[in-house]
């Protein structure tokens, strides 16, 4: 398991488990997916940069005026690289070893992550997160309340896992850092901490929805709909009438 897949088994069961069994393929925005990982790449290693910007020639204009030149999303890409390879307080921090592979169990149940960068020595890790920008508002549902960006993705949760799984492997308790940077022009950047009741509480939350997700999986309890995502979506009957006053779900 790893935190990404939880968390689309959290958001909706029944999309997430056809996703796994390539039932269903959900409409992805492929150009920020990429846009990010040519950030994560340059600062993983120039190796692992070049080999990254060498996969994605789309990322280079084929035509028109600007033939030869990066597209509009990889020029942000850029400017999000330089805003933080110019900064000195980020340079001290990005210190430690890049893309580390994390493995062990939760619960009895394994459990796999990548660190951007891990500080063993000096007891922390960092992700790297672009976001449209750092300081929007998101409307929680639930609590009906707004939230930043790193609680609307549930960070906390993958930053929980990765802390277990880091003592798990190397056997020391590190701090997660998110070094957000912004899309915008400058863009933005931040580093951020997250409060450490924020980790308890994910943490719980994997403890407490892992048995279910996993019977889930295996096929031993039906996944729950949400109601509302592409999935759910395509596959809806009008099997029953609601009250216009439950309309709004948000």
């Amino acid at each position: 398991m790893s935190p990404t897949v939880f968390k689309r088994f959290l958001a909706c069961e029944a999309e997430a488990l056809a996703e796994l069994q390539g039932k269903w393929e959900p409409v992805m925005n492929s150009t920020a997916l990429v846009v990010g990982n040519w950030l994560h790449s340059y600062f993983e290693s120039e190796k692992a940069h070049a080999k990254f910007v060498d996969e994605h020639p789309e990322a280079i204009s084929s035509r028109g005026p600007s033939k030869g030149q990066l597209k509009k999303d990889f020029k942000i890409a850029e400017s999000m690289i330089e805003a933080l390879s110019d900064d000195h307080d980020f340079n001290l921090l990005y210190q430690g070893d890049k893309e580390v592979i994390v493995t062990g169990k939760i619960d009895g149940y394994p459990w796999k992550g990548k660190i951007d960068c891990l500080n063993l020595k000096q007891g922390y890790f960092v992700d790297l997160k672009t976001t449209a920008d750092i300081y929007k508002s998101y409307w929680n549902p639930e609590t009906r309340e707004k939230e930043p960006f790193v609680y609307a993705y549930n960070y906390p949760l993958q930053m929980a896992v990765y802390q277990e799984l880091i003592k798990q492997q190397f056997g020391v308790m590190c701090k997660p850092y998110i070094v957000a940077v912004s899309k915008q022009d400058p863009p933005d950047k931040q580093a951020i901490d997250l409060p450490e009741y924020r980790l308890t509480n994910a943490m719980n939350q994997v403890l407490e929805s892992q048995q279910h997700i996993q019977d889930v999986i295996k096929g031993e309890a039906d996944p729950i709909q949400c109601g509302h995502c592409a999935y759910c979506r395509s596959t809806k009957k009008l099997d029953s009438v609601v009250s216009a006053d439950d309309l709004l779900i948000d």
